[in-house]
């Protein structure tokens, strides 16, 4: 019930003009973006990929709110801006998130509350988190209308500082404290995520490359037989097992090496040559070699290009393994540093989705939560997706869509046989969002 008591008194008058604050505007959201969202989760089926494997146990007579209402309503506020589950609490009844929701927004349920999502958090054991992350990979492979030629696995790992006593908590030097080092694995070309796995704090191992690697490819393989797959890590992903593993898979790799006393004498030569030729006038000094090389614990040489160079700050030699053929200027500079779109990739995981909110004592928990923000990632960049290629949106970070698109108001009317939805008359960007809304519905469910 609308209420016209005063909500802010004491205002200051405007141009002798009294100001007065009321709660009577009607049923209205500051999420109205969200009824968008709603077109992306029917098409992708994002609540059947995270809910569906959950064992369910409960009476289906006594159940007020399914697993998959439960899965999108955390999704959907985590895109919205709320990462806790604690705010749901206050959304319980906010019209726009009880349509994403596939609800009535006035004569439907309320929302799940926070200790109901608490207890779906800690519902998947081991084996339900395994199906979970198959989904995903699935998931991945279905948003595509046709198989692509070839595909990018961008791997790479985040600090998530911890929040107390909780499982595979490590205490990290690099990091700073104690905290968990969560692997994501993005698509490189398209920025789309396959699959992000929650870990200790520590840096992975070769045979924990190696666990990781295989599910993802041999899942991708069996949707796309014939898919050349380019797997691109930094330097601590280039280990013996990963090696060896991608040579059995037949997969393409470009991966950072890191430097010891052998490479760095084979560079020396080179740097020597690029700290006489270098004259500050003129700029840095810059060259590429490629030699064949083989660490001890290698089963067998690699091609290693080195990337030397010489600036008015000393010299400077960086290498990397690989098996694509070429010219090592353009598979140093065009394949291997375009990895640093996946940090990109990794900060809007972690920045706009909130990712690094694993506060659960449990790690299975946490890991579920990983899967929730990796949804909540999916609705914004299929939100970013539909945006027409030339436009300032297909660029632009998660943040800056959910504030032009999300974070709008909308006054929502329930009525007999319809639902009205009534947005402000001056709303920044409308063509855009129309365009969007527009491009998201014409793919259907």
């Amino acid at each position: 019930m609308d209420d016209a008591t005063p909500l802010l008194p004491g205002l200051s008058p405007l141009a002798r003009k009294s100001l007065t604050a009321t709660r009577d505007a009607g049923n209205l959201t500051s999420n109205g973006g969200l009824v968008v969202l709603r077109e992306v989760t029917r098409r992708l089926g994002l609540a059947a990929v995270v809910a569906d494997p959950l064992p369910d146990r409960r009476n289906q007579l006594l159940v007020v709110h399914s697993y998959r209402a439960m899965v999108t309503a955390r999704m959907m506020a985590i895109a919205a801006g709320y990462e806790d589950a604690d705010d749901l609490d206050a959304l319980r009844q906010d019209p726009a998130l009880l349509i994403a929701c596939e609800r009535l927004p006035e004569s439907g349920h309320d929302i799940p509350s926070q200790p109901t999502i608490s207890r779906l958090e800690n519902l998947a054991d081991v084996r339900t988190l395994h199906k979970i992350g198959i989904g995903f990979i699935d998931l991945f492979c279905n948003s595509y209308t046709r198989e692509p030629a070839a595909i990018v696995l961008d791997i790479d790992d985040t600090d998530d500082m911890a929040h107390g006593q909780q499982e595979f908590a490590l205490f990290n030097t690099h990091a700073g404290g104690h905290c968990f080092k969560p692997i994501h694995i993005f698509e490189g070309n398209s920025g789309k995520p396959i699959v992000s796995l929650f870990r200790p704090g520590k840096r992975p191992s070769g045979q924990e490359i190696a666990r990781v690697l295989r599910p993802v490819i041999v899942r991708i393989r069996r949707h796309w037989p014939k898919v050349r797959i380019l797997v691109r890590g930094d330097g601590h992903y280039c280990a013996p097992e990963a090696l060896d593993l991608l040579r059995d898979l037949d997969c393409d790799y470009i991966l950072g090496l890191s430097r010891n006393k052998t490479l760095d004498a084979l560079a020396e030569p080179w740097r020597d040559q690029c700290r006489r030729r270098f004259k500050p006038s003129l700029g840095k000094v810059r060259r590429f070699h490629q030699f064949r090389y083989a660490a001890e614990s290698w089963s067998q040489e690699e091609k290693v290009i080195a990337r030397v160079e010489a600036t008015s700050l000393g010299t400077d030699a960086r290498f990397i393994v690989t098996n694509l053929t070429g010219r090592g200027k353009h598979l140093y500079e065009n394949v291997y540093c375009q990895r640093g779109r996946a940090e990109n990739l990794i900060k809007d995981m972690k920045l706009a989705t909130r990712s690094d909110k694993t506060a659960c004592s449990r790690w299975q928990a946490n890991q579920f939560r990983l899967f929730l923000h990796m949804g909540a990632y999916w609705l914004l960049h299929s939100l970013r997706a539909a945006a027409p290629k030339k436009s300032r949106w297909r660029g632009a970070t998660f943040e800056t869509l959910r504030t032009a698109f999300l974070k709008i108001a909308c006054r929502v009317e329930e009525a007999k046989r319809m639902i009205r939805l009534a947005f402000p008359r001056h709303l920044p960007h409308a063509d855009a969002l129309q365009i969007v809304c527009a491009r998201l519905t014409a793919q259907g469910p």
